[in-house]
Order: structure tokens, then C-alpha cells, then sequence
């Protein structure tokens, strides 16, 4: 194993090694951006085989602040495969004495956030409960063989002892994915998001105001993984006319796929044909992301989040055939203000927010926010009467690809991690909210 591990990791800085050289010695911006994109991709795919080699399997855990609550869970990312989404499971340990004789309930909700919690106007607050259901743990109502539904599970409630009770939720099929708008480096208060929470609190009652002292709260999030690609690949073929010119100019924009992955680039085959008497310049495209916030406002966000500019021409009589490449990744969107973003547990591990897919029969203003993508093809035909601008679009999905549903397979051995969330750079919260100090 050792001597394996070391080959890797040669082969890994060898390769990493050639390519920060050939970034270093790049010329031109294009091949300095390409030189990176491939420099980030391949050290995140070397990291892939060290991940599956090891035989630990990471717990979450969060303790409340007087110790009577503490949240075990095995991972943080529910995963909505179309047909079914993944449940969310795990255990709570207790402390009888702490307790006092007071219940133990674990509730899981998703929440629609347009500002801050103590923003008020007229009566409505821009915040909204898309679900919540809640669940009495201790004294248990069930068996705990009944509510024990993975090994993991199994596992924590022989490790960690009597005092520990499983807790099971499953998704309803209406609820939308976790999405946040990133604020900028100025903002403050400003907040719009998609979130799912769980929180372990304790009580007489379930519906007596909660103590942050015996509470746990801990943010998770619902992804969408990508459906099978079945469908035609999409283009857009258009004819534009011009004054005074006899013949028209015939551009069509196409994509291979309709289907891309993060982290993919988007490969765009132009094709113009200029049998007009204008001439053709200024050609640039560029991936938009399109959100629309359905609850409450209607607002529109419209991003460019990769872009080519280019000095290719299509003078009059003359025809272009190019495939042009271009990189949508969070990457070279940092401190953007208003890129939608996959939920956000901590920023190393989201990206761009995927395509919403909006089910049958479910209304989209429950979805909160609506996300979209598009190629943008862009170009300026001028002629002795003036200049007018040219543009083709295309839509597109950005998802995440589709993987094999996780095995309820023997846990190796358990190694516990603090469950931490990142918080949004300028974003004042709430009472109802964690602080930094306390995650």
C-alpha cells in the first residue's frame, strides 16, 4: 500500500509539474486559461484514487452548547436522483442529567430566505417554510430497531452507547435543490437562498420557544444530479435580413450535447455564412446563468459566468466554421455578486448551481429560485449604414453527473468530524441564525 501510495504521488507532481511549466511558459491568455483549467482538473482527479483508498469513514458531529444534544450524522450532500431523493438519517446522543426530565425532538425543514430574518415590511417577512416536519426522539415512541434503517446507524448506536437514538426523514418529491445567490464583497444583510436545516432541540413540548443552549442546528444540502441524456443535441439556426442588402446573413450556433457537467468545458460550434453586403466582426460568446426568484419578487438575475471575445470577422461574401471552448466555473467567479451557487457548506466543496428540473405537477414558485443556462453568440454586423448587433442563443443544462446510489455497505473504521458551515462573506444573520463562534 505504501509503495503504491508513493508511485502516486511521484506521478501526480511529475504531471503537475509539466503542466505549472507549461502555464508558466504560456504566451497568449488563452492558453494561459486553458493551462490552468487543466492544472485544476487533473490535481482534483489525482485526489480521487488517494480518497477511495482510504478505509475511514468520516461521521459529522455537533455538540449543543450545554452538552444535553449532540448530532451524529454520515454525511452533509442528499442527492435528488430523479426517481427518488436520498433520505436523511443519523443518531442523537443525549444526556439524561442535562435533560431534566425535558423531550429530545429532531426536526429537518427547508427554507426560502430573501434577506434577514428580522426584515419586515408590511407585515411579511421575506422568509418562507417550504417544509418542516418534526419528530419526538427521546423518550422514543418506536423501537430503536424501527427507526434504525443504515449500518451507519447500526454502528453509532453500538459505538456511542445506551443514550443514543436514530432518526430517519425522507423527502418529499416537491421540494427544489439547495441554491444561494453569492453576495458581494460589500453587501451586508443581504441574503437569498435555498436551505435545509437539521436541528435537535429539546423541551416540554415541541412547540415551546427553543433554548440555543440545548439546540443543534446543522445546515445539509439537497443536490440534483443529472437525468440520462437522451435528448437531441440543441442549436439555433437563424436567417437575419439588413437594409439595403439583397441577401441575408445565415448563422447557426450549436452545441454537442445538451447535458454538461461542472467543471466541463462547453465546446460551441459557430457556423455564419455572410451572403449579405455587411461585414461581420466583433464575434464573442459567453455562458449566462439565469436565475429567476419565483417567491415573492419575480426578480431576475442574469450572469455571464464564461466569456470568449474574439477577433475573428466574417467579411461580406465569406463564410466562418469554428468551435470555440469556454470554462463556466466558480473558479473565475469568485466574490461575484448574484452567481447562484449549489447551496454552500463550505466553499471548497460547491460550485456553480446546477439546472433547476422543475418535476410534473409541482408549481414552480415552490421551487424559490429557477436556474438556467444559455450560450450567448454575439456579433456586429456593420455596414455604409450603420452597425446593428447579431445574436444567437442557445439553452443548456449544467449538472452534476448522475452516480450509482450509495451501497449500504459495512462502515470501516469511523473517524468523527466536527460539522462546521461556511458563512457568507458580508452577510449579517439573524437571531435565528448560528454565529461563526458557534458552528
Amino acid at each position: 500500500m505504501i509503495s503504491m501510495l508513493t508511485t502516486l504521488c511521484v506521478e501526480i507532481i511529475n504531471t503537475c509539474d509539466q503542466l505549472l511549466h507549461r502555464l508558466l511558459s504560456s504566451s497568449s491568455e488563452s492558453s494561459l486559461s486553458q493551462s490552468l483549467y487543466i492544472l485544476i482538473f487533473a490535481a482534483a482527479s489525482a485526489r480521487a484514487p488517494l480518497v477511495r483508498m482510504s478505509p475511514k469513514h468520516v461521521v459529522f458531529k455537533k455538540v449543543s452548547r450545554d452538552k444535553s444534544v449532540a448530532v451524529y450524522m454520515a454525511k452533509r450532500d442528499f442527492v435528488d436522483h430523479c426517481d427518488f431523493v436520498d433520505p436523511v438519517d443519523g443518531v442523537i446522543v443525549i444526556d439524561p442529567v442535562q435533560l431534566k426530565g425535558k423531550k429530545v425532538y429532531v426536526m429537518l425543514s427547508c427554507t426560502f430566505r430573501y434577506g434577514r430574518q428580522d426584515m419586515d415590511v408590511m407585515g411579511v417577512a421575506f422568509r418562507r417554510d417550504l417544509f418542516v416536519v418534526t419528530r419526538q426522539v427521546y423518550p422514543e415512541m418506536q423501537d430503536k430497531d424501527k427507526l434504525t434503517h443504515t449500518r451507519v446507524q447500526q454502528k453509532l448506536l453500538h459505538k456511542l452507547g445506551d443514550n443514543t437514538y436514530p432518526f430517519f426523514f425522507e423527502f418529499p418529491d416537491n421540494l427544489p435543490c439547495s441554491v444561494s445567490l453569492q453576495p458581494g464583497p460589500n453587501d451586508v444583510g443581504k441574503k437569498c437562498a435555498v436551505e435545509f436545516e437539521v436541528k435537535a432541540f429539546c423541551g416540554e413540548d415541541q412547540d415551546e420557544k427553543v433554548d440555543k443552549q440545548s439546540s443543534v442546528r446543522l445546515t445539509i444540502r439537497k443536490i440534483q444530479f443529472s437525468p440520462e441524456n437522451t435528448e437531441v443535441a440543441p442549436f439555433a439556426d437563424m436567417t437575419f435580413e439588413f437594409l439595403m442588402s439583397e441577401k441575408p446573413l445565415h448563422v447557426k450556433l450549436s452545441l454537442p450535447k445538451e447535458t454538461f457537467y461542472h467543471g466541463e468545458p462547453v465546446k460551441a460550434n459557430v457556423e455564419i455564412t455572410n451572403s449579405s453586403s455587411r461585414n461581420i466582426k466583433d464575434i464573442s460568446l459567453s455562458v449566462e446563468q439565469v436565475t429567476n426568484v419565483v417567491l415573492y419578487s419575480n426578480d431576475k438575475y442574469v450572469k455571464s459566468v464564461a466569456k470568449e471575445e474574439t477577433d475573428d470577422s466574417v467579411p461580406s461574401g465569406t463564410t466562418l466554421k469554428k468551435e470555440y471552448t469556454l470554462y463556466p466555473l466558480l473558479a473565475y467567479n469568485k466574490d461575484r455578486r448574484g452567481i447562484a451557487l449549489d447551496g454552500r457548506l463550505k466553499h471548497e466543496d460547491t460550485n456553480l448551481a446546477s439546472s433547476s428540473i422543475v418535476k410534473q405537477e409541482v408549481l414552480k414558485e415552490i421551487q424559490g429560485m429557477l436556474i438556467s443556462y444559455k450560450v450567448v453568440l454575439k456579433m456586429v454586423a456593420s455596414g455604409m449604414v450603420g452597425s446593428s448587433e447579431v445574436c444567437v442563443e442557445v439553452p443548456f443544462k449544467l449538472m452534476n453527473p448522475k452516480s450509482e446510489p450509495a451501497k449500504d455497505s459495512e462502515p470501516g473504521d469511523m473517524v468523527f468530524e466536527d460539522f462546521k458551515r461556511a458563512y457568507l462573506k458580508g452577510v449579517v444573520y439573524g437571531d435565528d441564525d448560528e454565529s461563526p463562534a458557534e458552528a
